[in-house]
């Protein structure tokens, strides 16, 4: 067998700690080593174990005065000790006591733990969400749109009204949990006598059992029925945005309220525009004597095509803004964004024999050879 390291080693605190030091240095371990957080872990198991046993040690005032006058041999039978490590029954504190005082809660807290209470775990509870998706058009995103989904939702079964039960039956208190749905279970551990609250085997956590099963919907209450649902898909939605329609997810249990329907919105992408929040992004081509000379040209937006002057001498990839002309703002219904275009001119590749005397001439006029 190894020989154990001194506790204030494994707790990374001097002799001299506070209760205070002592109480950080064994969170920052138990958060770090915990198995809810290290699954199959052996080492850090070894490791969360160990800081537990020094903190149960070096927390209680006689267990750290004895642990100081003699070492781990306070605990091993001998110096008048307490016959080895029992857990954190000398000190009339559990396991689960230090963590509750940690993390507020029966077990790890916020790392799996539950509750304790059976009242809350068997009232009643919120129904499931739903996740679907669908796919629009660039356009649909911009504007908004209307949708009809056909799904298969769970409804309360007609027959036993949701009871699971046969009609002329009801269900039975579970004798074992006596209706709570949970059961507490002591086993023995390094840390002594441990216990721990789970399902109860009998009625599956839910507190009743149900003898005479309903032949429609054969115990479960529910019953899956396929549903038109309307979604309206708000102007201005980007890509991977979900939309909520509200009570259409899966039923609550024990009365509680129905989840929510969420669907991802998949947005096509455009031949022409390109999208950055809510702004637009294009190209336009205008031609060299436009560039040169100015003039109105007519640009594609998603609102259909607009007249813009271009001023004389614009050059390639100039970007203009056309304000407005974005996408409408999710968050904000008053706001719409803007629409950037970058001018590309173009150089004509076959000319006539007059236009190429032309340019000749104008070339001349520039000096150019």
């Amino acid at each position: 067998m190894a020989e154990k390291r001194d506790y204030y080693e494994v707790l990374g605190v001097d002799k001299n700690a506070d209760d205070e030091t002592l109480k950080k240095a064994y969170r920052k371990l138990a958060k770090k080593y915990h198995p809810d957080v290290n699954p199959g872990d052996d080492s850090a198991a070894e490791k969360f174990k160990e800081a537990s046993e020094a903190y149960s040690i070096l927390s209680d005032p006689e267990k750290r005065r004895q642990y100081d006058q003699f070492g781990h041999a306070a605990f091993s039978g001998g110096a008048g000790g307490y016959g080895g490590f029992s857990g954190f029954d000398a000190s009339g504190m559990d396991f689960d006591d230090i963590l509750n005082s940690f993390f507020g809660g029966s077990g790890f807290g916020g790392f799996g733990g539950r509750s304790r209470s059976s009242a809350a775990q068997n009232g009643p509870m919120r129904g499931a969400n739903v996740r679907t998706s669908i796919s629009i058009s660039f356009e649909e995103a911009v504007f908004g749109c209307e949708k009809e989904l056909d799904l298969n939702l769970r409804e309360p079964c007609p027959t036993c009204k949701g009871t699971g039960a046969k009609p002329g039956t009801n269900p039975e208190t579970c004798s074992r949990c006596h209706g709570s749905g949970r059961i507490l279970e002591r086993q023995q551990s390094i840390f002594g006598m441990m216990q721990t609250e789970t399902a109860c085997p009998d009625c599956r956590g839910q507190g009743k059992i149900i003898r005479e099963k309903c032949p429609e919907c054969r115990g479960a209450g529910y019953i899956s029925r396929r549903q038109k649902i309307k979604v309206q898909i708000p102007a201005g939605i980007d890509n991977g945005m979900s939309v909520r329609v509200r009570d259409k997810g899966e039923p609550g249990t024990n009365g509680g309220p129905r989840g929510d329907l969420l669907v991802e919105v998949r947005v096509s992408r455009h031949p022409i525009f390109q999208r950055n929040d809510v702004d637009l992004y294009s190209t336009a081509a205008i031609s060299f004597t436009k560039a040169a000379l100015g003039g109105k040209v007519r640009i594609k937006t998603i609102d259909g095509d607009v007249e813009y002057e271009v001023k004389a001498g614009t050059q390639t990839d100039t970007r203009i803004r056309l304000k407005g002309k974005g996408v409408p703002s999710v968050r904000n219904a008053g706001r719409r964004g803007d629409h950037y275009v970058t001018l590309v001119v173009q150089t004509p590749t076959r000319l006539s024999r007059e236009q190429k005397a032309a340019l000749k001439k104008y070339a001349e006029t520039m000096g150019e050879v």
